[in-house]
């Protein structure tokens, strides 16, 4: 069958149409102008045993959903890092707890296969193109959201830890509420997670998993094509932070 001009034109289109709705490179619109910001909360001082971050055994990954109208041609992403550093310093009084946490931007990881397949969901099958990954990538690190020339790392202090109420069962004995100041591309915000803790055989570890929106850290979703193609506000965040003691 002999192809005319305006069935290739019309081909050309579908294909760029669905290579965008993947993962664009970069949105075509405006920053947004800057928003007035609440003045930061005093971060808890550092007191107690220092415990340094083990980057090899700690790992912070996120995942990050499509949306839109053209949200099923696209993928939803995971995000992760093995980089992080910083230290936890642990008072005699564990509520006074403190920390600083750094999460290098340039190091992060998009899709990588093993942590795609421990989500088990079909959310998040284990074949993402590779394009798609590079382009999830360098709108992620672009200046249109971590901006990471000008931004290179991500720092999480704590504000304050306190203790859920009511109690709750036995299990969660060690689980407490952190408030997280952050500062992503210079912006400094705050916000409050829960984590479990285990402290033993001078070893600290943390875990937690909890949603977070990227509007909570000053950023603004990533839209495209009139809002036909975005990604969710709202995303889900695991950590395991293991520490050394000092």
């Amino acid at each position: 069958m002999r192809v005319t001009p305006r069935w290739k034109l019309l081909w050309s289109g579908a294909v760029l149409l669905g290579m965008l709705a993947g993962c664009p490179l970069r949105p075509h619109v405006p920053a947004p102008p800057p928003q007035a910001q609440p003045a930061p909360q005093a971060v808890a001082p550092h007191r107690g045993q220092p415990y340094d971050i083990v980057a090899d055994a700690s790992l912070l990954s996120i995942l990050v959903y499509r949306a839109g109208p053209l949200a099923s041609a696209g993928h939803n992403h995971v995000i992760a890092s093995h980089e992080l550093s910083g230290t936890v310093y642990v008072p005699a009084d564990l509520m006074a707890t403190s920390f600083e946490v750094h999460v290098p931007v340039a190091t992060l990881t998009v899709d990588e296969a093993a942590l795609r397949a421990r989500q088990a969901s079909p959310d998040f099958p284990p074949e993402v193109p590779e394009e798609a990954k590079q382009g999830t990538r360098r709108n992620m690190l672009g200046e249109a959201l971590l901006d990471a020339r000008q931004n290179p790392e991500i720092v999480l202090r704590a504000i304050g830890l306190q203790r859920p109420a009511p109690a709750g069962t036995a299990a969660d004995a060690d689980l407490v509420l952190v408030r997280v100041q952050s500062t992503v591309r210079g912006q400094v915000r705050s916000f409050t997670v829960p984590v479990h803790y285990r402290l033993e055989d001078g070893h600290l570890t943390v875990t937690g998993e909890f949603p977070l929106r990227q509007s909570d850290l000053g950023l603004t979703p990533f839209s495209a094509m009139l809002g036909a193609l975005q990604v969710q506000d709202e995303m889900r965040v695991s950590v395991r932070i293991v520490a050394a003691k000092g």
